[in-house]
């Protein structure tokens, strides 16, 4: 008995050894056209593997570059689409280019420092000043996540005003805004069960 491991490598082992096993025997085909018909069949299988992906646009495009990738590109056929370069294949992708711009402090991220730009063009009014209160809550959250101890309502009141240039202040109103918003997230959610309950006691009252 021999094992996938003492055979040799498959190009696309997603495929399984059988559909490897018929490229190779393409390969040692001499008639042309005998070679063709063997290749619109293999073809055909694969295709028949991935019925869910038959949608897929240029979906008999990549099964031929498919058979040609596991054919080492060794195949001599008429194909009906210009495969895939061997070259290609190996060609490592463009490098994305890492943001330059320096993060001030890293437990509040970029994306604060972006909310607190538009809060700053904001028109005054009642929704800057809840915008204001969203956005020194969540500096309180991001900072209690990396100083695990306490955070206390000055250190975001300075690391606001640092940020906005001194254009954006964490006001008495706004820590009242603050406190209100805290008690909508954490209002105690009413038992459903008990209350059900307690209908049920009041209809055997009656």
């Amino acid at each position: 008995m021999q094992y996938n491991t003492q055979q040799k490598r498959m190009p696309l082992p997603e495929y399984g050894r059988s559909i490897q096993n018929m490229v190779d025997h393409a390969l040692t085909i001499e008639d042309r056209a005998e070679r063709q018909r063997c290749a619109n069949t293999i073809i055909n299988i694969m295709g028949n593997m991935f019925p869910h992906l038959r949608d897929v646009p240029d979906f008999k495009h990549k099964l031929w570059d498919h058979l040609a990738i596991m054919a080492n590109f060794q195949l001599d056929i008429d194909y009906p689409y210009e495969i895939i370069r061997k070259d290609n294949l190996n060609t490592k992708p463009e490098s994305i280019p890492y943001p330059s711009t320096k993060i001030r402090y890293r437990h509040y991220g970029r994306t604060l420092e972006v909310l607190i730009k538009k809060a700053i063009d904001f028109p005054e009014g009642d929704e800057k000043q809840n915008l204001i209160a969203l956005i020194c809550n969540h500096m309180k959250k991001d900072y209690m996540t990396w100083n695990k101890d306490t955070v206390d309502d000055r250190k975001i009141a300075e690391d606001l005003n640092e940020y906005s240039g001194g254009k954006l202040q964490m006001t008495d109103d706004i820590i009242k805004l603050m406190a209100e918003r805290i008690n909508q997230n954490y209002r105690p959610k009413v038992n459903n069960q008990n209350n059900r309950r307690d209908n049920r006691n009041n209809k055997r009252k009656y």
